[in-house]
């Protein structure tokens, strides 16, 4: 384990401050259930100082440079490169990651998210001609974040640099399940020396920092990452004002594996998917479509595959699935496992009981459900937990129905005997993100949903591209 401080303070217009209020928030380790941080739980009142300082910071770092605006996330990268083991551990003691994902994809990810800002700046097309018009793309203004505890550094990043980089500045409203990984890039921020103002963070609960910046006049948009539901109120705050809206929401990915693919290993990666992160993450394949020919077979490799998810403390080596964030998340999983019995599906391995260790945490066993039908609530809602659904199918056309029988449309995986096979279903299927046979995640590719999965897209030129809005000047 890792001795983590407390913090105390905010940060607003360059500098670590106090909150105008008296409450604080305690920070959870979801493996020993013990609380070992605070943080400031932040108000209205130090929203609307972040957007002052945000708004006057503006007009001097939209006209930087892109070159001058690269160096400093490249700065930023650099630094945040230095503290990658500090990050790793943070995360893993903060919302239970095991190490080598804390280290790998959590601590990894907003490294490459900012060193790929930083590269793509110089040769961004901020401008362009279409006839006799001159077409700018010029900062949206003040950006208002709010993220999520399942990636607690990455989804920060994913928003937090592109919008540096389109030449916003920021005020930002972190998990606070997960905050202090999101300290330690406010420490970096301000090691760099950024301009004061540019970027700016407030902690505390969605329902008054959240709302506070989803509802205020002088932020121009909102970058939300969470719930469908939270998603939903966001975009009726930001109505009062009709300001810009990107929201990346829920999932219910589909893993539709064709006949003719490498079944082994499209059940194996596919367990894999669903169960990274403990489950926790949006675009988990949590339903698994198999053709029925091959289903029983399916069933038994994902099982074998599952009983390999060793469940333990994240500094444990032998962990490969650590616990869930808090004790509401596992309390939710297990009764979406209780809920998927009642409605008749089958437990081929795990369950709602608690594993047999540790005696501490909240744990969820990996768990696997065979005979589900589509329209079962385990097939329909988000679990957001080890849960995996598989599903038989009669055809390619039932296969891709099942497939977009979801209000969701986030990612998802397909799987073929040919690349160009797998490439013509992926086609058919309405999500935003699809892996043919195992490709892997790529973090320039546009990342965003279809239909309730969200609006917007995250990452690469496109992730920049979200934070700039176009000016036609006719010659």
């Amino acid at each position: 384990m890792t001795d983590i401080a407390s913090r105390d303070t905010i940060y607003i217009d360059g500098a670590w401050v106090r909150s105008t209020g008296n409450e604080t928030i305690d920070v959870e380790n979801p493996t020993t259930e013990e609380v070992f941080a605070t943080i400031p739980s932040g108000t209205a009142a130090d929203v609307d100082r972040a957007v002052a300082a945000a708004k006057a910071a503006l007009p001097a770092w939209s006209a930087t440079s892109a070159e001058e605006r690269a160096k400093y996330i490249a700065r930023l990268q650099e630094a945040l490169t230095a503290r990658m083991d500090e990050v790793a551990r943070t995360i893993a003691t903060e919302m239970g990651a095991p190490m080598k994902i804390a280290s790998t994809v959590q601590a990894g990810l907003p490294i490459a998210t900012l060193a790929s800002c930083a590269q793509l700046l110089p040769t961004f097309p901020f401008e362009e001609e279409i006839g006799n018009s001159l077409v700018v793309k010029e900062p949206l203004g003040v950006v208002g974040c709010i993220t999520p505890w399942n990636y607690p550094l990455h989804q920060v990043v994913a928003k937090v640099g592109p919008a540096l980089a389109a030449g916003c500045t920021v005020v930002l409203k972190q998990t606070e399940v997960a905050p202090l990984s999101t300290y330690v890039l406010a420490d970096v921020i301000h090691e760099v020396g950024l301009p004061a103002g540019v970027f700016n963070m407030v902690p505390g609960y969605g329902q008054t920092v959240g709302e506070a910046i989803a509802a205020h006049p002088d932020i121009d948009m909102v970058s939300f990452t969470g719930s469908t539901r939270a998603g939903k109120r966001v975009s009726e705050l930001a109505a009062g004002n009709v300001k810009k809206v990107a929201l990346e929401l829920g999932g219910k990915s589909a893993n539709l594996i064709l006949p003719g693919a490498d079944l082994a290993k499209a059940v194996a990666v596919g367990v894999g998917n669903c169960y990274l992160n403990s489950g926790q993450t949006c675009t988990a394949w949590t339903r698994m479509l198999v053709h029925k020919d091959s289903y029983d077979e399916a069933v038994q490799l994902a099982a074998q595959a599952a009983e390999g998810y060793t469940v333990g403390d994240p500094f444990d080596d032998a962990t490969r699935l650590g616990p869930l964030v808090s004790a509401a998340q596992r309390d939710r999983v297990r009764g979406y496992i209780q809920k998927g019995l009642d409605e008749g599906a089958r437990i081929v391995t795990g369950g709602a009981e608690a594993p047999a260790s540790p005696a501490k945490g909240y744990f969820v066993r990996p768990t696997v459900f065979a005979d589900v039908r589509p329209e079962m609530t385990i097939a329909q809602e988000e679990i957001f937990g080890p849960v995996l659904s598989i599903i038989a199918y009669e055809d390619e056309d039932d296969g891709v129905r099942i497939a977009n029988d979801s209000i969701y449309g986030l990612a998802g995986g397909v799987w073929a005997d040919t690349q160009e096979k797998a490439i013509a279903v992926a086609r058919r299927i309405r999500t935003g993100q699809i892996d043919i046979n195992g490709g892997r995640f790529n973090p320039i590719a546009p990342f965003g949903g279809y239909k309730q999965s969200g609006v917007g897209r995250e990452l690469g030129s496109y992730g920049i591209e979200e934070f700039l809005q176009p000016k036609s000047l006719q010659r």
